[in-house]
């Protein structure tokens, strides 16, 4: 039995879908509309003077960095997804509103903040691909499903460069195959925490590009054995679909008179999709 055919046949317990979330930094309570316990208390006369013994000033610090932070994290999404992890910091300062200095008091330095987006969409996309994988779709609705949310998010822009030597690895040699499917055993149906590297320290589960790129293995490797995939259709093929970027000057295209158009990220996923899908 080959790795392909043995990858396609494993148990595949059921799992609910999951949503594409429009951020996936910090949720504070601010984002949801929520009022955030303690702030705005103590306000006081408008003289000055607290009577909390300025615990309500210190609460509106702690929310305005919060804010902030995620100012900064949803524009570092923005840039990085269109410029490359190359853009540089003043970029991502200007489109969150605020200044270069902002953002080095809380990534020290660039390499910090690229590994904390890295983190945290590496962590989204796996949580995806494992629901994908797990769940109780058709092979070639798995993939291709997979892909439309990943490629609608923004996320597989976002991907660590390693990930193409990652993917290279795994359909290279198999010896290196097997020994890289033994140190992950385990660890496909079900989250690992990994630690984003910043001043939060916050844990970010499944944050190891290679753990997802096993899952896209599999996942082709399910789709390949039903039939659904063209001959030759690897990991690594599945990478440069996640990672297409459309140009920002794009515009939308009317296919057929009478018909929506079509979105020309939507536009280029089915382009792809139909290159990966035998005929």
């Amino acid at each position: 039995m080959t790795d392909q055919e043995q990858m396609a046949g494993r148990t595949l317990p059921p799992v609910g879908p999951g949503a594409v979330p429009e951020q996936r930094g910090p949720a504070g309570p601010e984002r949801l509309g929520q009022p955030v316990p303690g702030a705005g208390t103590g306000a006081g006369t408008g003289s000055g003077y607290e009577p909390d013994g300025g615990r309500g000033e210190a609460s509106r610090l702690r929310v305005d960095a919060r804010r902030n932070l995620e100012s900064v994290l949803r524009a570092a999404r923005q840039v990085f997804g269109e410029l490359g992890y190359d853009a540089p910091m003043e970029e991502v300062a200007r489109r969150a509103g605020v200044g270069v200095g902002t953002v080095y008091r809380r990534f020290p330095s660039k390499e910090v903040l690229v590994q904390r987006i890295a983190a945290e969409e590496v962590g989204w996309l796996t949580a995806q691909a494992r629901e994908s994988l797990y769940g109780d779709e058709q092979p070639w609705e798995a993939l291709s499903g997979f892909l439309a949310r990943a490629v609608e998010s923004g996320a597989g822009r976002l991907l660590p460069p390693e990930s193409f030597r990652y993917a290279e690895d795994i359909g290279r040699v198999p010896e290196q195959r097997r020994s890289l499917d033994a140190s992950f055993e385990g660890r496909l149906d079900a989250p690992f925490g990994g630690r984003a590297q910043d001043g939060d320290a916050q844990v970010v589960p499944d944050a190891d590009p290679r753990l997802l790129l096993h899952l896209l293995a599999a996942l082709v490797a399910r789709a390949g054995a039903a039939g659904e995939l063209r001959p030759g259709v690897t990991v690594s093929d599945v990478v440069l679909v996640l990672t297409a970027a459309v140009p920002a000057h794009a515009v939308p295209v009317r296919t057929s008179p009478g018909l929506p158009e079509d979105a020309p990220a939507d536009r280029l996923l089915q382009i792809l999709l139909q290159g990966l899908r035998a005929r």
